[in-house]
Parts: C-alpha cells; sequence; structure tokens
C-alpha cells in the first residue's frame, strides 16, 4: 500500500537551473508532447510523503503501462498494464495488491489520448520561475487525487511530477534524462508474467 500511495500519491517544485524566466508552455503544447511519448524511459527518485527517499528505473509505454523499478536495497516494482496497477512487494511472498489504474492520477498521463484542454481537467496551469506547472485531475472522479506535472521548455520536457491521492499523501517522482523510442519486451509491463517469475 505504501508504494501505492507513494506513485499515485500541490506541489514541492525542485528548482531547475535555468539562466532566464520561461513563458508558460501552453497546454495544447503540453498535450502533444505528452501523446508524443508512446516509449521512454529515465531514472527516478522519488520522494515519499513521510520524506524517505527511493531510486530506481521507470520505464514507459503508452497507452496505459509503465513500470517502477526500484534500486536496491528496495528491489520492490510497481507495474501499470491491462487496466491495472501491481506492486510487488519484495518482502512479500504473496501475490501483489492491484488496483484499477483507472482510479489513479497516473492514468492521466497514461491515456491513450491526452487533452488538458477537456473540461475541469486542468486545476491549475501557472509558470514559475523557469518551469510551467500544470495540476490535473481526472474531471469524472475528483476524488481519486490530482497529478501535478512540472516542465520545462526548448524543448518541452517532463522533469517531474507530484502526485496528491485521495488520502491526501503527497509524493514527488523527479526525473532524469528522458530517452525515447526504445522497443521492449512484452513481459517488461506484464503482471502475470512477473507473478510467475518470483514465484507468485
Amino acid at each position: 500500500m505504501k508504494k501505492l500511495r507513494a506513485l499515485l500519491a500541490p506541489l514541492a517544485l525542485i528548482a531547475l537551473a535555468s539562466p532566464a524566466l520561461a513563458d508558460k508552455i501552453p497546454l495544447r503544447d503540453i498535450s502533444s508532447y505528452l501523446n508524443s511519448l508512446t516509449t521512454a524511459d529515465t531514472d527516478f527518485t522519488q520522494v515519499n510523503a513521510d520524506g524517505s527517499v527511493a531510486t530506481g528505473k521507470l520505464f514507459i509505454q503508452r497507452p496505459g503501462r509503465a513500470r517502477f523499478e526500484y534500486a536496491p536495497p528496495d528491489k520492490s516494482l510497481v507495474l501499470a498494464s491491462g487496466g491495472q496497477v501491481a506492486i510487488f512487494d519484495s518482502k512479500s511472498n504473496q501475490p501483489p495488491e492491484q488496483y484499477p489504474l483507472s482510479r489513479t492520477p497516473l492514468n492521466l498521463i497514461l491515456a491513450s489520448n491526452i487533452d488538458l484542454g477537456r473540461a475541469k481537467m486542468v486545476v491549475a496551469h501557472k509558470e514559475d520561475k523557469n518551469a510551467t506547472q500544470v495540476v490535473a485531475q481526472d474531471p469524472d472522479h475528483p476524488e481519486y487525487g490530482t497529478i501535478a506535472l512540472v516542465f520545462t521548455s526548448n524543448p518541452t520536457t517532463l522533469r517531474q511530477w507530484v502526485i496528491t491521492d485521495d488520502l491526501g499523501q503527497q509524493t514527488t517522482v523527479i526525473l532524469g534524462e528522458m530517452h525515447k523510442g526504445a522497443s521492449y519486451k512484452p513481459s517488461t509491463f506484464s503482471i502475470d508474467m512477473e507473478g510467475k517469475k518470483r514465484g507468485l
């Protein structure tokens, strides 16, 4: 549950070095950028609600798939696939906890077609120093929480997000350099195959 809260948990913005202020990136440009992320991978640093810090590797294959591999000594794994989010706890021999992806703010950036201009989806859109901040929610289910996305411009690049979950817990995920266009094996995002691999 803690890992879910950490991933699917407004905005503690980490300073991003830049020599000058930037104009706010339009929502249409941000939507286009996110829709262009068909596959991507990057290192990440996660700051949890309790102040603890974890690192790892993130793989994204839109629509609907993501893999968070946590570095040792954690070795936990979170998979989003087939409309579900599965949390594999490295300290447990039980099957993973699973939750509908649609009930998490992470679903907003893994959707097949991202349109931040949709009515009531974006609840904040502002420029802060050298970054653009967009806070989005499911307009049909705002009770699921929000995801606050931070972008830099020239070119538009996703730098971090902060998720506030349905219990008000906040977690920041800071992204490293994004590598786009890779091809991943189907097993990368398979919840069933991961379970069999772990003997669950």
